[in-house]
């Protein structure tokens, strides 16, 4: 699909889901990529840490691809960057803060070389095949959030990224009303429009409120105070920086990607003011009380800070009477992980606070009124609705609707939507799948790999090896190996039983073709393993011929 002369626009990832935002517009025969993110494993892939999108549609037509435009540094809109980039071979354009973030990610693939970075300063204008862009700041959680504004020969598309409404953020600025409402002023035909907190009836808070709250809950404890946060929150990063210096305890910061924002915010400009920090060693030293952490690892993942320091495994303790303090949101599907968690820092007599308990943390996402009031300012004449789940793009459709939005677009990853001449239509849908990073190898999620662990997470694997001489008589015995297989204190009967199994299948198959020898020792053996556990597993046969 070449787009002619016309407005097209498919979402190859965040449409349907909350994540991994990918997003493609279309005119004059080129395409323009706005962000290209990741999303993070759930057990639904087992072993996999990153997802990221299947991009195939648009690297079948990279000599159409004119460039990636890069709405802010969240991962889930440049995170896919270091896997994917090099082999695009387009230019990126992002802000300093963003390209500073995006620069570390391709060093540590070693392809900076291979990728042409463009640094956009102070929203100048800048062109890019047939498009003509500008960014627009809006306030977010991470500094440098923009919305994209986005010329083309059939309109304008005001596309937000992530955003909110904040009169007082603490990093960065935000356009005004004024200039939002001058935008409008000018025409804008789509709003494509973040829709994450379309169900919140409040607007989110400014980051400004959140200061009071952290700080009467690190002043009222008595022994150390741990903070969790998103990495790459640097908004709140400079609030808890505040929030040592108003308490008066010394800062120590424990994960490598928590050190690698603020390196880079420093580098350019931000947390001018951030106090100093300590070293593990130090912090372990002081007096308790005198003690502010910041760590990584707030959504369970195991190998962050606070997991490590929940199981003893790292520099930094936590004992009776300390405090730790869940300063972000509990992404849906990560409840068990930190469960876990705080059960671990309950038995060790660690109180623990989240946004339930104590104004600890602000949404970077519009709610309602933030909606209804940006529907106000762009007026545009379509609403398409990103990054959310199916609920979530549906509710926003018709909330903007309700405000006075003449046209809703509703699409998922995949829709070839055509956005102009004419009214908005779907013309078709193409290939939108994910990949994943298995180690230092991307394969298909629903490929053969996956596939087959899923399987073995599910019912467990038999390995059964047999000996077979020239006339194809059994030598020896079976031997049979089992691994997760429910057959505990039973094993050396279960082992004994497949062994037999393995034997017979030997005897009534002597003579056949080696193909239909394999199948009923794996038949043979599977359904002894049923009988036993009721489950059937993975069995691999190896035949050797003596």
């Amino acid at each position: 699909m070449t787009p002619g002369n016309e407005l097209l626009f498919i979402a190859l990832g965040g449409s349907g889901e909350i994540g991994m935002n990918v997003n493609l517009y279309g005119t004059q025969g080129k395409w323009l990529m706005v962000d290209c993110g990741i999303t993070f494993g759930t057990p639904d892939y087992p072993g996999i840490d990153v997802i990221l999108p299947d991009l195939q549609f648009i690297e079948e037509r990279l000599d159409d691809l004119v460039g990636i435009v890069l709405t802010h540094g969240h991962e889930d809109h440049i995170g896919a960057l270091p896997y994917l980039a090099g082999d695009l071979g387009v230019p990126l354009y992002a802000t300093p803060f963003t390209a500073g973030l995006i620069r570390g990610k391709l060093e540590e693939e070693g392809i900076e070389d291979r990728v042409q970075l463009n640094i956009v300063h102070d929203e100048e204008p800048f062109q890019i095949g047939p498009f003509g862009l500008r960014y627009v700041p809006l306030a977010h959680s991470i500094p440098e959030g923009n919305a994209v504004l986005i010329e083309t020969p059939y309109g304008r598309i005001f596309h937000t990224g992530d955003w909110k409404l904040d009169d007082a953020p603490a990093l960065g600025g935000s356009s005004t009303a004024a200039e939002l409402s001058a935008i409008g002023d000018e025409g804008v035909l789509a709003l494509v429009c973040d829709s994450t907190n379309v169900f919140n009836p409040e607007a989110s808070g400014s980051e400004a409120a959140v200061r009071e709250g952290i700080d009467e809950v690190i002043r009222s404890a008595k022994g150390r105070v741990l903070v969790t946060t998103f990495a790459s929150n640097a908004a709140r990063l400079q609030t808890l920086g505040q929030a040592a210096i108003d308490t008066g305890r010394q800062l120590c910061v424990a994960g490598r990607s928590l050190d690698r924002i603020l390196r880079v915010a420093k580098q350019t400009g931000y947390l001018r003011d951030f106090p100093d920090t300590i070293d593990f060693d130090t912090a372990m030293s002081l007096p308790p009380s005198r003690v502010l952490i910041v760590a990584t690892g707030g959504q369970g993942e195991q190998r962050a800070a606070l997991a490590r320091i929940a199981d003893g495994t790292h520099q930094l303790k936590l004992s009776q009477g300390d405090r730790v303090v869940f300063s972000s949101r509990q992404i849906p599907g990560n409840e068990i992980a930190i469960g876990r968690i705080m059960n671990i820092l309950a038995d060790a007599g660690v109180e623990m606070i989240t946004d339930r308990q104590a104004f600890v943390h602000v949404s970077g996402h519009p709610g309602r009124p933030e909606l209804a009031e940006m529907y106000k300012w762009i007026r545009p004449e379509i609403i398409l609705p990103v990054h959310g789940e199916a609920r979530h793009i549906h509710e926003q459709a018709r909330f903007a609707q309700e405000q006075g939005v003449p046209q809703a677009v509703v699409q998922k990853n995949g829709d070839l939507i055509r956005l102009a001449p004419g009214k908005p239509k779907k013309l078709s849908e193409i290939a939108a799948g994910r990949l994943v990073l298995d180690g230092d190898v991307i394969l298909p999620a629903d490929g053969t790999t996956i596939a087959e662990r899923r399987r073995l997470s599910l019912y467990g694997q038999i390995s059964v090896a047999v000996a077979i001489d020239s006339s194809g008589k059994l030598k020896g015995v079976p031997q049979v190996r089992v691994q997760g297989v429910p057959v505990e204190e039973d094993r050396d009967r279960f082992i004994e039983q497949a062994s037999k199994a393995a034997a017979e299948a030997v005897r009534d198959e002597r003579g056949k073709t080696e193909e239909r020898l394999r199948e009923s020792l794996r038949l043979g053996v599977r359904r002894c393993a049923t009988r036993f556990t009721g489950k059937k597993p993975v069995v691999d046969v190896l035949i050797v011929r003596v």
